[in-house]
């Protein structure tokens, strides 16, 4: 069974973009709250985005030595901003009208902090990281 045919790019199955409500504040002329489309990326573009959040630190009594820290909160927010296909957090007007610049910024100061909260987790399940640390210790012990 070593057939590599199922691995071939034209064989691999789309992802496709998801639907979502990430606030109900947001609604249309009826009322309906208005569905977010959520995108996945690829591992290069998860890569460059996680090295955008890293920098350097010093090891504390450790002349010359330093460590690479990830800022999380910045790593998931420009994660989100990059998944976000609608509404268009790069549009100027839309930036304008909340007074920010920035796609991350601006879905920050969209959404409340409990639906930003659920935005990520939507995010990271779009993405593949929907299996959380706690899954897999309870895996790995049976």
């Amino acid at each position: 069974m070593n057939n590599l045919s199922a691995f071939l790019k034209q064989n691999a199955l789309e992802n496709e973009n998801i639907k979502f409500i990430a606030s109900k504040r947001f609604a249309d002329e009826s009322g309906k709250p208005v569905e977010w489309e959520i995108c996945g990326i690829t591992s290069e573009e998860d890569e460059a985005i996680r090295k955008a959040c890293t920098r350097k630190v010093q090891v504390p009594g450790k002349k010359g030595q330093f460590t690479p820290e990830t800022d999380y909160n910045a790593y998931l927010g420009k994660l989100a901003a990059r998944c976000t296909v609608y509404p268009n957090l790069n549009n100027a007007e839309l930036q304008n009208s909340y007074g920010c610049m920035g796609a991350d910024s601006l879905l920050k100061t969209m959404l409340k902090p409990g639906e930003y909260a659920e935005y990520l987790a939507k995010i990271q399940e779009v993405n593949g990281f929907d299996v959380t640390m706690e899954e897999l210790v309870d895996e790995a012990k049976n």
